[in-house]
């Protein structure tokens, strides 16, 4: 048989006093009301016997605050999501707050559902790694005063809270360390993608090989053909055989190139350059460990949870708006080491 849920109305029947003083007491407000110590000590104390929980809903409904935020990632698999929700996790229910994870896929109209579902459940804030096409519906978010606070990405054109990182000067600089590592035909791995990360990290990579006198060599792969990842990247190595290092743009590409790698020819992790943007478990346990851009994931964390914070105690979400970007770390590793063979005709023979 179900357990009965113990109501305020139930602790104030027992107790024989009124459900306004019950719930006075367990709102914290017995010293506002002028309730006695001995008094509130016996609400307390009974509530903790009776095992009592709160009515969120009801709680909801009488301060408008869920208590609730919403965290949507692109892939909540991918190894830095589902570290940076953890970490915001434990951070946020410091502060009283619960969060719901959930993943778009990088898929528009999957996005709007999930964030038509959370807003009508009334969720307080909402942290969204957003879609390429969902502009109009943070927009709508922000004009209804819900705080919103964009991570990894955002829209240049639109007023919002974000948080990223120096995703432009990070490319730049593992681009750089494999030059002066002596390769000299780097190429870029990439999703095909206008979104100012992707952007971003594709423009770093071609100004090092252009102030350096180098060729730029991209392959592009559509986030949503990832299925397909290791033909289209075993092809690049076929049309270009003089390519004596890969930078990929993310770690799930990394994990892909590095299968299509062995595939290709077993022995090319060995003699290839590697870097990846974003770290992933297993680069420091492979044979030769993978070199990557590390991004700081406390800092984006605490700098979230710092804006939301701040966001829900504003009356107007756009008092204060700004874009924080932070600084990544180059972990160098085996990878990028000037070990490396350095004959381009070597590498792929």
């Amino acid at each position: 048989m179900k357990k009965k849920t113990v109501t305020i109305r139930n602790i104030a029947n027992e107790l024989k006093i009124s459900i306004t003083t019950v719930s006075f007491v367990l709102n914290g407000k017995s010293k506002e009301k002028h309730i006695s110590k001995e008094l509130t000590k016996k609400v307390l104390d009974y509530a903790e016997l009776v095992n009592y929980k709160p009515n969120q809903i009801a709680q909801s409904l009488r301060t408008g605050k869920s208590k609730i935020l919403v965290f949507m990632v692109e892939d909540i698999s991918n190894s830095f999501f589902c570290k940076l929700t953890r970490i915001f996790e434990d951070m946020i229910a410091k502060e009283g707050y619960r969060v719901l994870f959930c993943s778009n896929d990088n898929n528009d109209q999957k996005s709007r559902e999930l964030i038509e579902l959370f807003n009508h459940r009334q969720v307080d804030g909402f942290i969204i790694v957003p879609s390429p096409g969902i502009q109009d519906t943070i927009e709508n978010l922000i004009k209804q005063n819900i705080p919103v606070v964009l991570l990894d990405r955002f829209f240049d054109d639109l007023e919002c809270n974000a948080v990223t990182t120096n995703n432009k000067q990070a490319a730049y600089d593992a681009t750089l360390h494999l030059i002066k590592n002596q390769f000299k035909n780097i190429g870029f791995i990439t999703t095909l993608s206008n979104q100012t990360q992707m952007m971003d990290r594709l423009s770093g990579y071609k100004k090092a090989v252009s102030d350096f006198g180098l060729k730029a060599n991209t392959q592009f792969i559509s986030y949503h053909e990832m299925e397909n990842g290791k033909q289209y990247i075993k092809q690049f190595l076929i049309e270009n055989p003089e390519v004596d290092a890969v930078f990929f743009a993310t770690n799930y590409l990394a994990q892909i190139g590095l299968e299509a790698f062995k595939e290709y020819n077993n022995n090319l992790i060995d003699r290839i350059g590697i870097i990846s943007f974003d770290d992933h478990e297993m680069f420091k346990l492979l044979p030769v460990s993978i070199s990557c851009v590390s991004q700081p994931l406390e800092k984006i964390c605490s700098k979230l949870m710092e804006i939301m914070l701040q966001l829900l105690k504003h009356k107007d979400v756009l008092e204060s708006t700004s874009k924080c970007i932070l600084k990544s770390e180059l972990i160098i590793r085996e990878s990028s080491s000037n070990r490396l063979i350095n004959d381009a005709e070597a590498v792929l023979n």
